[in-house]
């Protein structure tokens, strides 16, 4: 299978990189052309000129974006192109929006899969992320190989769209859990507690420790916010849960309060930075009179 990755951010370029190093990486596509120029030169694979090129020299097309806008513009601009493709979209995006670009592309004579990760970049560069599907059996089990190169589990869900509410039902509880992390680690160190014993206590002794613990309670130590999953991403993902739990008619009030948090520290400047800078909102806050 020819394979073309579109989208070489943080996430994006690891993934790509995995699956060159595979030797099952034919083209890669970014907005910003010097990215893509500068991958090419790093693994000797095809930078396309545009989206079209990518698709006409691809079986299979891998998309890692931002959001729903840019997801939905760049599947609307390679439509013409899809006539017996597989399109794997792994950003994470509203589980809505995906359904009816799914839609959209079996009209066109193609397949869709929502393919969001679990995991960090530091992870995706260990291949040890998690990928969630959703859509048909057959087409999962065509481009399995492919995502196999970038991931330790590949686990299909459900139909169309199962694959993002999986995620976003991950990434409901790790909004929270960081933001609770913030929030007790800044309450120790108000009561003078020793910030390494902190860490030790919360993520060797407790029984909260778990493997995001073990992630961001450094970064928390050393104010380390070198970005793995950026603050701004937290925040939109939670913005996700909550229209979806409109829809649902669910109960998210936890969320709907961490990405009121998340928004704050935005505000503050932190969008760039690993969504653990949410601690900075809370030593600004607590020192303010």
């Amino acid at each position: 299978m020819r394979v073309g990755v579109v989208g070489l951010g943080i996430m994006g370029y690891r993934i790509a990189a995995n699956l060159a190093k595979a030797g099952h990486l034919n083209s890669v596509y970014n907005r910003t052309k010097e990215k893509a120029s500068r991958f090419s030169s790093e693994y000797g694979v095809k930078a396309s000129r545009d989206l079209g090129e990518l698709a006409s020299t691809s079986d299979v097309i891998l998309t890692v974006l931002t959001d729903d806008e840019v997801v939905s513009r760049v599947v609307r601009e390679l439509l013409p192109n899809l006539m017996g493709k597989v399109l794997v979209d792994m950003s994470t995006i509203s589980p809505s929006t995906s359904v009816s670009l799914a839609k959209a592309v079996e009209e066109r004579g193609g397949s869709m899969l929502d393919a969001p990760v679990i995991g960090t970049s530091v992870m995706v560069e260990q291949r040890k992320v998690t990928v969630l599907v959703g859509g048909s059996e057959e087409v999962f089990k065509t481009v399995l190989p492919v995502l196999r190169e970038t991931a330790e589990n590949v686990v299909r869900v459900g139909g169309n769209g199962m694959g993002l509410y999986a995620k976003l039902v991950n990434n409901l509880v790790l909004g929270v859990y960081v933001a609770s992390l913030a929030e007790a680690f800044n309450m120790g160190i108000r009561a003078g507690l020793d910030k390494e014993q902190m860490v030790e206590v919360l993520d060797r002794l407790s029984s909260i420790r778990s493997p995001t613990s073990a992630i961001k309670l450094p970064k928390l130590l050393n104010g380390d916010y070198s970005t793995q999953f950026a603050l701004k991403h937290m925040r939109k993902d939670l913005e996700i849960i909550q229209s979806e739990s409109k829809r649902l008619r669910t109960f998210t009030v936890l969320s709907d309060l961490a990405m009121q948090l998340y928004r704050g520290a935005e505000g503050l400047g932190l969008s760039e930075m690993d969504f653990a800078a949410i601690l900075e909102l809370y030593r600004r806050l607590t020192e303010a009179p």
